[in-house]
């Protein structure tokens, strides 16, 4: 079944013009959106959070269309997408906005609409230093520190254990990931908290954003997570907050 076919073909006889591409290319894409009021994305959470990082700064909305397995973050199903864009022409349905994290490493940053996840490169415990508003917290000795936004809560985060938040809140996770030693549980940080992580000497880590951008990490390096001054705009049509376990 080709959706995107389906779909240019409901668009167009609505009038309404369209275009289609790659999620990962993001030259191509960049250059699309600026001139988009919406845009579809049409796969799984995996599609949906790389579309979330290539829109940034244009806060344009977005439809996710889920073509994957659970689709936690997707809101349509295919046939549910070619039934109801029709309402979303016609001007039915209002927008989210969902924060984003940002995590500056050395002077660059990166944003991402999920989590930030800084582990060992390999199956073994690393220690990880953490630091709150510029006040030590702990030294985790654990598989790795997930660090999630409301949206990322129903992801890895809470595979490690952590809570889930509501969609629009703008607080951050901290979660440590098969935690020896240190605080073994999630703490809710506030939306002006600003979370540093580094690792012990010797040792080495990889810094995961969305688990799609991921970067080796030395021990002198820090690294700062907080709120990203960026959202992104999911266009929703039910008003209804699901769990999906399967």
């Amino acid at each position: 079944r080709n959706l995107v076919n389906e779909l240019e073909g409901l668009l167009s006889t609505k009038g309404v013009t369209c275009w289609h591409c790659s999620a990962w290319d993001e030259d191509e894409a960049r250059s699309q959106v600026a001139g988009s009021d919406l845009i579809l994305s049409i796969g799984g959470d995996g599609t949906i959070l790389h579309a979330a990082r290539v829109i940034i700064p244009l806060s344009v909305p977005l439809l996710a269309i889920n073509l994957g397995e659970l689709g936690f973050i997707a809101e349509l199903s295919a046939d549910e997408a070619l039934s109801n864009l029709p309402r979303l022409i016609n001007g039915e349905g209002w927008f989210d906005d969902r924060a984003m994290l940002e995590a500056n490493v050395d002077g660059k940053s990166f944003h991402a609409l999920n989590d930030v996840v800084l582990r060992s490169p390999i199956a073994r415990l690393i220690h990880i230093k953490a630091k709150i508003d510029g006040e030590e917290l702990t030294t985790y000795r654990a598989d790795g520190v997930v660090i999630a936004s409301a949206t990322g809560s129903t992801g890895y985060c809470l595979a490690a254990g952590g809570p889930i938040l509501y969609p629009q809140s703008t607080q951050i996770i901290l979660m440590p990931v098969s935690c020896h030693l240190g605080l073994n549980h999630a703490l809710v940080l506030s939306s002006q908290s600003v979370v540093e992580l580094s690792i012990a000497d010797g040792e080495e880590a990889m810094l995961s954003l969305d688990g799609q951008v991921n970067l080796p990490v030395k021990e002198e390096q820090v690294i700062m997570v907080k709120l990203s001054p960026y959202t992104t705009r999911p266009k929703n049509l039910f008003q209804t907050l699901c769990y999906r376990s399967g």
